[in-house]
């Protein structure tokens, strides 16, 4: 027989989840203002708390890094999905365009907000520091790895939109590929861009990056035509 759980128990959930928004938000306002850098003991007093409440709400470092993560995916994903919506959606610009908007928006993460992109992206809170805590035994096959992080998420997400403008079969198989090839290919630019600025400013970067980006699209699906300018 299945038994509900407790009235008494259950009525503390929309707090919980009030609880863990407000950490995430302190803890993203944390690594903005010192840094990728920042560690448990920071953001907790970032928090007005301790690391003892911080872990009770997330398990772990790699629980409160994963929902920080998926905070910051949220509102990327929303200017991806808006910016290439507006583009497809003008039939006077069209894919390459989408395209362009994408990665645009990506770089315009990376220059408003430095410090959090890298912390989403190169993990020093989880490769840096003391061993996480974890409050609960370890599954057999070790503790979780935060695969949802901003990259793998965006790849999916791109994967997404090539998938859905092409037609044949196979091609739409090695979707995923592609998207994925795409990110890795603006992460690695604008990582360099990040760490090593020359002055090329994100619309430059966004015009070398789409260029690289629509000549192996183009290539692969030659159906999906850009329209003329």
């Amino acid at each position: 027989m299945k038994v509900g759980r407790d009235r008494r128990d259950s009525r503390w959930d929309a707090h919980r989840e009030q609880r863990r928004v407000q950490l995430v938000g302190a803890a993203v306002a944390a690594i903005r203002r010192h840094g990728a850098g920042i560690g448990m003991d920071g953001i907790a007093a970032a928090a007005g708390t301790s690391k003892t409440v911080v872990y009770r709400h997330f398990g772990d470092r790699s629980g409160l890094y994963a929902a920080i993560c998926e905070s910051v995916a949220g509102v990327l994903l929303a200017e991806v999905r808006r910016a290439t919506a507006d583009a497809l959606g003008d039939p006077a610009r069209g894919p390459r365009a989408a395209v362009s908007a994408g990665i645009d928006a990506y770089l315009r993460l990376i220059e408003i907000d430095p410090e959090l992109y890298r912390f989403v992206v190169h993990r020093p809170l989880l490769t840096h520091g003391p061993a996480p805590r974890r409050d609960t035994p370890e599954p057999a096959d070790g503790p979780p790895d935060p695969v949802h992080d901003l990259v793998t998420v965006i790849g999916d997400e791109v994967a997404a939109v090539i998938a859905a403008h092409l037609r044949d079969p196979e091609q739409r198989a090695a979707a995923r590929i592609r998207g994925h090839a795409i990110v890795g290919l603006v992460r690695g630019a604008a990582d360099d861009w990040l760490a090593r600025p020359d002055g090329t400013p994100r619309d430059r970067l966004t015009v070398h990056l789409t260029d690289l980006a629509w000549s192996g699209l183009s290539g692969l699906a030659p159906h999906v035509q850009e329209v003329p300018s």
